[in-house]
């Protein structure tokens, strides 16, 4: 990989904050966009904008070609079986409420389990809670090991034949660990349960294979994957789509409708209520024909180095503590400088021009059980180098200097 002729394609990377080169260490949060996805849908607005799948004009013909050809691509980019198995949203959150509200809420009762863990995304746990509290459903967390990790033997004990749910999310956005989602998929089916895979920090760090993995449902966001904002997807076994209602109701998703009964679409289109997102797609179609241009292999291994890079140069400063396992991480490292606030070290990383996250990352639980308010959060993508993690070290060392002189 040419680190600088891939960070080249990003216009937004090419200016100064606070009198420094921009050096982005968020896209965990959201990543930047390339010029050819920026290009593709100001493409899609200035000469084929229209609505899909209802006129015949050319526009609109235009129009429904690109929505359903980024549909394809998703399915290829994780292999799915069909088309039929992908759902558009506006992102993994409510990829996630679609699962919960439409299949978990009928299929669980009260005495029923799922199966989550403490490290999930509050968008892979409230969706739970609620479930659980609507059915009567008995929510269960698999244990944490000391560095963050799961292990099979716990999965295998806390998952039980009155399981109907599992949900993990792949790799977490915070302790950066890699979770084994094919293992507690084979345990969920063995017991008779369904996999639900939050995939937000996963898609776009590594090649994902739906089929191999075996899960029933796999959720995406767009905007991690040098998409857009507001654009994602879900999928779904159509065995179990097929059989699910839909949440939302009007507009695209409608068959046939009398004064007082109607129909819906066949899949996907039946999860798809009013006007879709057709810009959106149009990106995320632009987004994974340049990540599999890059190469989706090559951005794994050049993560993993970084990760690894970044991990071994932040542990070695004294007085920081950094979570999750030395190994077997995606690039993103979450850390706490001792004595310092994390918002504080954000703040004087900003004036250095290096951008981090600070907070509990929609993670509380999580940070309860590193005993820990808010943690801070650099997180690396194809378009960061090591130069970066430098930069970030240097940026460490100087807010830690600031702050041990403003202590004493």
């Amino acid at each position: 990989m040419n680190i600088q002729a891939i960070r080249e394609q990003f216009p937004i990377l090419n200016q100064e904050i606070n009198g420094h080169p921009l050096v982005y260490l968020d896209s965990a949060a959201t990543s930047q966009k390339p010029r050819s996805v920026l290009d593709a849908m100001k493409r899609y607005y200035e000469l084929d904008n229209a609505n899909v799948h209802r006129g015949v004009h050319t526009l609109g013909s235009r129009a429904t070609d690109a929505y359903e050809g980024a549909r394809e691509k998703v399915a290829k980019l994780l292999n799915a079986a069909s088309t039929d198995e992908i759902i558009f949203t506006r992102g993994t959150t409510t990829a996630l409420n679609l699962v919960a509200s439409s299949y978990a809420r009928s299929a669980c009762s009260e005495g029923d389990e799922i199966v989550i863990t403490p490290m999930e995304h509050h968008s892979n746990l409230i969706p739970w809670q609620q479930v659980a509290k609507a059915t009567g459903a008995t929510l269960k967390y698999i244990p944490l090991q000391p560095d963050g990790t799961i292990s099979i033997a716990d999965v295998e004990a806390t998952i039980t034949p009155r399981t109907k749910v599992v949900s993990v999310m792949y790799v977490s956005n915070v302790l950066g660990v890699i979770n084994p989602i094919r293992e507690i998929t084979q345990i969920a089916h063995r017991n008779g349960a369904v996999m639900v895979v939050d995939g937000a920090q996963s898609t776009p760090h590594m090649k994902v294979d739906v089929r191999d993995l075996d899960c029933d449902f796999y959720a995406l966001s767009g905007h991690k994957m040098c998409g857009p904002t507001g654009i994602g997807a879900l999928y779904g076994k159509k065995s179990l789509l097929s059989k699910m209602e839909p949440i939302e109701f009007g507009g695209e998703m409608i068959d046939h409708v009398d004064l007082y009964e109607s129909t819906w679409k066949d899949l996907p289109w039946r999860f798809e209520g009013g006007t879709p997102i057709i810009a959106g797609a149009v990106g995320l179609g632009a987004a994974i024909d340049f990540l599999q241009e890059v190469g989706l292999d090559e951005i794994d291994q050049h993560e993993k180095r970084l990760a690894e890079y970044a991990y071994t140069r932040l542990s070695q400063l004294e007085g920081l503590t950094a979570y999750g396992p030395a190994h077997n991480r995606v690039g993103l490292v979450t850390f706490n400088l001792e004595d310092v606030h994390p918002h504080d070290v954000a703040t004087v990383l900003d004036s250095k021009g290096i951008a981090v996250r600070a907070g509990h990352h929609c993670c509380q639980p999580l940070m309860r059980w590193l005993n820990v308010s808010a943690t801070a959060r650099a997180s690396f993508y194809l378009y960061n180098d090591e130069a970066d993690v430098d930069r970030l070290v240097e940026g460490l060392l100087q807010t830690r200097e600031f702050f041990g002189h403003a202590i004493g």
